[in-house]
């Protein structure tokens, strides 16, 4: 796979020496088990996969080249490049300017952009009406489009079932900027496109498919989440199921099957495959990877886990959530969360609000603390993280001793 230049400083002496003895030991990734860090009082369970993907390190190298070959220009991003604050913090202390948030408002107004201005375009992609506006406003995004090919791949598939005239069914977060960009792609190939957020979702939808619901019903209940000119009675007769590329792995494939089988009991087995066209897993490898290592972490005896990555990170919060099914859990953005042995501030994420907790750290002898990180989050954050806990924590083994005695759980 090909390797990217990003700049040293998110690389680490600790995460580093781990991905290798990793990548020596298991050079196919089969094994998800994690990588064991022994510091005497403390032992971390370090995911088997976790930190930047291919696509956040194509981004990367992008915005920084960007930024060496554009001396004295004004330089913009659309909105976030990745959601991770503290690679975001880089590029706006390097210049770059942000036009956009990530739901889509203005920052900076269109109307200061020049010909001569530079315009980056963020991993998730970009909605082609404002691609169009930039390309009216003489700006050409081609050199510097930082969009994930891996969403690209889903562009591509939403293509192919909507020339065969599906109607194209979202998994995703309907305001997100990928879930935008790709149902702008896929209004235009498609007759039909609805977003929907989970199995919940799905199933309210469901009404409408099987006739129980109104036309009426359907646009208040979806407002905002389906084409314009969307016909109940017409649209749901083909279905082809994409998704945001971070959503859940496992939810994407139940919802699937479950409008497989909705479809099935409306029009019967033998009919499906003129129905229902199975586009099977768009989420992109390193969500996958990241998703398995962490049911790899869920087989260890840990006291607690920490989740590190940007709060409005959708890959990092499903791994919070998988890290919830078995432990107390801390979804931090860096280790300027943690205040003490006694406190930590947190990211509630269902309920979208930072929280504090104190006695965090079981009063316990030989601690054991999961760790992994979404995919945007640098691999020094990692290496942060675990430096103030050890501070805390105190008599710990140095470094250089733990690193020479890597083991793997099992």
């Amino acid at each position: 796979m090909k390797t990217f230049n990003v700049p040293e400083f998110y690389r680490s002496p600790i995460i580093s020496k781990v991905k290798q003895y990793r990548k020596v030991q298991d050079p196919r990734k089969k094994d998800t088990s994690p990588t064991v860090l022994d510091f005497g009082p403390v032992k971390y369970y370090i995911a088997r996969h976790f930190g930047f993907c291919y696509g956040v390190e194509n981004a990367i190298e992008i915005a920084f080249k960007a930024l060496d070959e554009n001396p004295g220009k004004n330089i913009y991003l659309l909105s976030e490049m990745i959601h991770n604050p503290a690679v975001n913090k880089d590029l706006t202390e390097r210049g770059v300017r942000f036009l956009q948030d990530t739901l889509g408002e203005q920052l900076i107004p269109f109307d200061v952009l020049t010909p001569n201005d530079i315009v980056m375009i963020p991993a998730f992609g970009a909605p082609l009406p404002l691609l169009k506006l930039l390309e009216e406003k003489g700006i050409k995004t081609e050199a510097y489009d930082t969009t994930c090919p891996f969403v690209e791949r889903v562009w591509k598939k939403s293509e192919q079932i909507g020339k065969t005239e599906h109607t194209i069914i979202i998994h995703g977060k309907y305001n997100h900027e990928e879930t935008r960009s790709t149902f702008s792609r896929s209004a235009i190939d498609s007759k039909g496109v609805v977003v929907v957020r989970d199995m919940e979702e799905s199933k309210r939808l469901t009404e409408y498919i099987t006739g129980n619901k109104t036309q009426a019903q359907f646009e208040e209940e979806f407002k905002g989440k389906f084409t314009k000119g969307f016909k109940i009675d017409t649209h749901f007769n083909k279905i082809g199921v994409i998704n945001q590329t971070t959503m859940l792995a496992t939810e994407t494939e139940e919802i699937a099957l479950y409008f497989k089988d909705v479809l099935i009991n409306k029009f019967g087995e033998e009919k499906i495959k003129e129905h229902f066209s199975d586009t099977h897993d768009t989420l992109c490898y390193a969500t996958n990877e990241n998703q398995d290592a962490t049911y790899g972490l869920l087989d260890t005896d840990a006291d607690l886990a920490i989740v590190v990555g940007g709060y409005n990170s959708s890959n990092t919060s499903h791994l919070v959530e998988l890290c919830e099914r078995k432990f107390p859990t801390y979804f931090i953005s860096s280790e300027k969360e943690i205040e003490s042995r006694i406190a930590i501030h947190h990211y509630d994420y269902p309920n979208k609000k930072r929280v504090s907790t104190s006695n965090y750290l079981p009063k316990k002898d030989n601690l054991k603390i999961v760790i992994t990180s979404g995919a945007s989050c640098p691999d020094s954050l990692l290496d942060a993280v675990m430096n103030k806990l050890n501070t805390f924590i105190g008599n710990t083994k140095n470094v250089e001793a733990v690193i020479e005695d890597l083991k793997t759980y099992n």
